[in-house]
């Protein structure tokens, strides 16, 4: 349903919410962190686990949840 450019930044948006969403603690970003987030989680889950099904959105949120993970720890080294 949405290809290209638009559908990255959809589901980017959606993986990072549920993302932040799984992870306990409160996540002090904004919406365009959220979303690059997501589809930092996306690209990895789709490397790690190519195809499409419920399976790859469970490995995408996974990976998004770790890059959230990373992502406090630097920022909290600073």
């Amino acid at each position: 349903m949405f290809d290209g450019f638009l559908g990255y930044i959809i589901g980017g948006a959606v993986i990072g919410l549920l993302a932040r969403l799984v992870k306990p603690g409160a996540d002090s970003m904004g919406w365009i962190l959220t979303i690059l987030l997501g589809i930092g989680g996306a690209a990895i889950g789709g490397y790690l686990y190519p195809g499409h099904g419920m399976m790859t959105w469970v490995v995408a949120i996974l990976a998004a949840v770790v890059l959230l993970f990373l992502f406090e720890m630097i920022r909290k080294k600073k």
